[in-house]
């Protein structure tokens, strides 16, 4: 398994999956941020490497609906 330490990402653009959905209250306003805290060391990591980030998430399910 690599991580993502051991990659050269100096100057290259990284996609990045993250787990941002987060608990919403009626006023759409987050009531737990703790998976947003827990994705910023690597955010913080790839930016310090000089890579460009490309971050990439969801909110909600979708129930088969169109929204």
């Amino acid at each position: 398994m690599k991580f993502l330490k051991d990659l050269d990402i100096s100057k290259k653009r990284v996609l990045m999956r993250a787990d941002l959905d987060v608990p919403l209250n009626d006023k759409q306003e987050i009531t737990d941020d703790h998976r947003l805290k827990a994705a910023l060391p690597s955010i913080r990591y790839v930016i310090e490497q000089g890579a460009s980030l490309v971050l990439m998430g969801h909110l909600g399910r979708p129930k088969g609906e169109v929204v």
